[in-house]
Formats: structure tokens, C-alpha cells, sequence
């Protein structure tokens, strides 16, 4: 699935979005290793970014890739729909 544009001009992406219910889902790497998202500038830039779409009506839901293969953003995003 390509990533989704959410917010022009700034090119921010969600990992998976339904853009008719405003709903993205997002892969959080790095989680255990001290990946970008967990530190300081990356985890900034990714606030900024989340709420960035909350301002634009987005509900964002945040996963891990363990969790995203275990399918646990499943019963989440139905809860959503």
C-alpha cells in the first residue's frame, strides 16, 4: 500500500490512511533500537506531524511493526469505521 500525502507543502506522509474517514495508521520503527522516532529530533518532528493532522481532523493510530503483523490495528480501526 504507498503511503498517503496528508499535509502539503510539507510532503508529510501516513503509512496507511482512509482519506474518506480521516483515519491514518502509522509503523513506528525503531522502538527498541533508538531508531528515529525515538529520538529527540525524529520524535519532535513526528509530534509536530501527528498533531499536525489531529489540527486537519485526522485520527491517528500508532503501531509498532510487531504489532502491525501480530494485526492487532485491526480491531482498532474497524472500531473507527
Amino acid at each position: 500500500m504507498p503511503e498517503y500525502v496528508f499535509a502539503k507543502p510539507r510532503r508529510w506522509r501516513f503509512d496507511a490512511a482512509c482519506p474518506l474517514l480521516l483515519i491514518a495508521v502509522e509503523v513506528e520503527g525503531g522502538a527498541f533500537s533508538r531508531g528515529r522516532h525515538t529520538r529527540g529530533k525524529g520524535y519532535v518532528a513526528d509530534m509536530q506531524k501527528y498533531n499536525a493532522a489531529v489540527v486537519r481532523g485526522w485520527r491517528v493510530l500508532r503501531y509498532t511493526p510487531q504489532q502491525m503483523d501480530a494485526g492487532e490495528f485491526i480491531d482498532d480501526v474497524n472500531a473507527l469505521m
